[in-house]
């Protein structure tokens, strides 16, 4: 690429990616259709976003580390639970129509964001719940499904990780975020896009560093932003990438 569309490739890496360091996830709203755009096939395209996709969660985690937003423990549990969920979606994808699972995934997201929207008081504060040896063996269940879903599908498993970390724990939108983008932006995304390259997917190198560059700038700008904003801007933020998000693997 020329200099001016190498430009406009990491602008839009910095967007997608600050965006879903902001609300917990959904940057392969923006960055993978980017990769398309510009010309890339849709497996090249797939196998360059999972692997740039892990130097948002580096970025993030580094911002969310230095302000001490997340429980150690839970972010230990959180990867743990959610990383065996990843392998298995990643043997499974080729089982599973991919048609059918977007639309499917597109549902789940939109009627999250619809629900998120409709709680007004969703959380705004924390409020404990499920934090009991039953709780997180259930929640543990439910985190596990979710990384199947990151490991077979190319965006929204950390938007629903986001909500259901608010919803079943109690936790608010703040605490969510950081663990989410801790969790699954470096640790979850990370397994994948090991898996990917091990699958020996084709990965376009010459754009990577570009896209790692705006993946770790957004990361740690969201991150920053999600540290400054309150839990209720955070909060419309997470409905706003669920309805695109959705909206986006439906059309």
């Amino acid at each position: 690429m020329d200099w001016i569309n190498t430009f406009a490739l990491f602008l839009g890496s910095l967007l997608a990616n600050t965006l879903a360091s902001l609300s917990g996830g959904g940057a392969g709203l923006l960055q993978f259709p980017l990769l398309i755009f510009f010309g890339l096939p849709f497996s090249v395209a797939l196998a360059t976003h999972k692997i740039a996709s892990v130097a948002l969660g580096l970025g993030a985690a580094y911002a969310h580390i230095k302000h001490k937003s997340f429980s150690v423990g839970v972010a230990v549990y959180l990867i743990f639970v959610g990383s065996i969920g990843v392998v298995i979606g990643a043997n499974i994808v080729l089982l599973i129509p991919e048609d059918l699972a977007q639309k499917m995934l597109g549902i789940m997201i939109l009627a999250l964001g619809i629900y998120s929207r409709l709680k007004k008081q969703l959380g705004q504060e924390e409020v404990q719940s499920h934090r009991d040896p039953l709780g997180w063996f259930i929640g543990g269940i439910g985190l596990m499904l979710i990384g199947v879903i990151n490991g077979s599908l190319t965006a929204g498993s950390g938007l629903l990780v986001t909500l259901f970390l608010v919803r079943w724990f109690g936790y608010s939108y703040k605490q969510a975020v950081a663990l989410t983008m801790l969790c699954v932006g470096l640790f979850w995304n990370g397994i994948g896009g090991i898996a990917v390259a091990q699958a020996g997917a084709p990965i376009y190198w010459p754009w990577l560093p570009v896209l790692l560059l705006g993946s770790f700038l957004g990361g740690s700008l969201g991150a920053y932003l999600t540290t400054r904003y309150s839990n209720k801007v955070i909060k419309t933020c997470f409905e706003v990438l669920t309805f695109a998000v959705g909206v986006k693997l439906l059309v």
